[in-house]
């Protein structure tokens, strides 16, 4: 198949990053993310869907100024923790290893969402639970301890992040918490422990958003806007609400707020994640009176209110979006300079396909596509 590149290749290794188990890391991604943001003259970035901050954490290690975005307070924790940090990470070793040194309390983690280990089974009254109380009763010593030390808000983020980190370490799940696994996991016997962030002094002025991108997008200007939008799922017969990244991650939600919200169903989620509050543009499943996927709309809206001169938009073949539109929709508001397709399940990580030619090559799942797009 004819190969599309206006630009030389570009080969560049992808800085270390942390996160936590996600449904749209791209942990494997940032190489090629960072190859293709190297050959246009961007030095500002925004992250509109920044999620775990790791594609965040790469670009600011790389050199560029951020600004990192997420509907997500933890997200948001996340992004003040690796971006707006100054100090060496040994810095927060005394804080760690204190947090760390508390005796275990139960309380109301332990209550709603601890286990006992008997049996082997993730069981108590009824419902499966994601950690084992040995790890609730330390996360309810640590969390009520974080407040009482009223700390700064880097300094507090630093804390929080280390302690989603660990509990992401010890979780029986399968990396979210809509459902909970049978037996017990074998990292969930593991004790709770929190280790120093993988910190980096911040060079440059980077910024932190909790927002919905709309909100956001007429209040930046930068060089070039990564946007990997959360896309509901094309399969008809799965429940939206399988699919947002609020009911996904909703125990994130409560470490970061300590709120003890109302809670409900056999996942014990926030009421505040259920179907009818927590639904998002980019995953709905229905189409608007003219025909179109409302998610399909909601992306258009979004590169076309985007001010930079470079658009990289992520987009994969489960999403909502059909190749043809997205492929019309990109060539109506700009160039494609390149175009990177990645095959998840045969692990192809870069071959480049003609712009008019990618559709045909979306029917399998497990595709993923990076579009490097500089607007009209």
């Amino acid at each position: 198949m004819e190969t599309l590149s206006l630009f030389d290749d570009i080969i560049v290794e992808a800085p270390e990053t942390e996160g936590i188990k996600y449904a749209g890391s791209k942990r494997k991604l940032l190489r090629n993310i960072l190859e293709l943001a190297k050959k246009v003259d961007a030095h500002s970035v925004l992250d509109g869907f920044a999620g775990s901050t790791r594609v965040s954490q790469a670009f600011a290690k790389s050199g560029y100024q951020v600004i990192c975005n997420d509907a997500s307070i933890w997200s948001e924790v996340f992004g003040t923790c690796y971006l707006k940090n100054t100090k060496p990470a040994r810095a927060y070793r005394e804080l760690i290893d204190h947090l760390n040194s508390l005796a275990p309390i139960d309380g109301w983690f332990t209550e709603h969402y601890g286990g006992e280990p008997n049996g082997g089974t993730s069981s108590a009254n009824g419902l499966k639970k994601p950690w084992q109380v040995h790890n609730t009763r330390k996360l309810d010593a640590i969390r009520a301890e974080i407040d009482r030390l009223d700390l700064p808000p880097v300094e507090k983020a630093v804390a929080l992040t280390s302690l989603i980190r660990a509990l992401d370490k010890v979780d029986s799940t399968l990396g979210h918490f809509v459902s909970y696994l049978q037996d017990w996991s074998p990292r969930s016997y593991n004790e709770l422990v929190l280790e120093v962030p993988l910190l980096f002094p911040s060079q440059a002025e980077h910024e932190v958003h909790q927002k919905d991108i709309f909100e956001l997008l007429p209040k930046v200007d930068v060089d070039l806007a990564y946007l990997d939008p959360p896309y509901g799922s094309n399969n008809d017969k799965m429940p939206p609400s399988r699919v947002r990244y609020a009911s996904y991650y909703h125990l994130w939600t409560t470490v970061i707020l300590n709120d003890r919200p109302d809670l409900f169903g056999k996942a014990m989620r926030r009421t505040d994640t259920s179907d009818k509050v927590a639904a998002s543009v980019f995953e709905e499943f229905r189409k608007s009176e003219n025909g179109r996927f409302m998610a399909m709309e909601a992306i258009d809206r979004m590169i076309q209110q985007t001010n930079a001169k470079w658009i990289m938009l992520s987009y994969s073949s489960g999403g909502r979006a059909t190749a043809e539109d997205l492929n019309d929709l990109m060539q109506r508001n700009g160039r494609i300079l390149e175009l990177v397709e990645i095959d998840h399940k045969k692990n192809v990580m870069a071959s480049m396909k003609w712009t008019n030619e990618w559709i045909k090559d979306t029917s399998e799942p497990n595709r993923e596509f990076l579009f490097l797009l500089e607007k009209k």
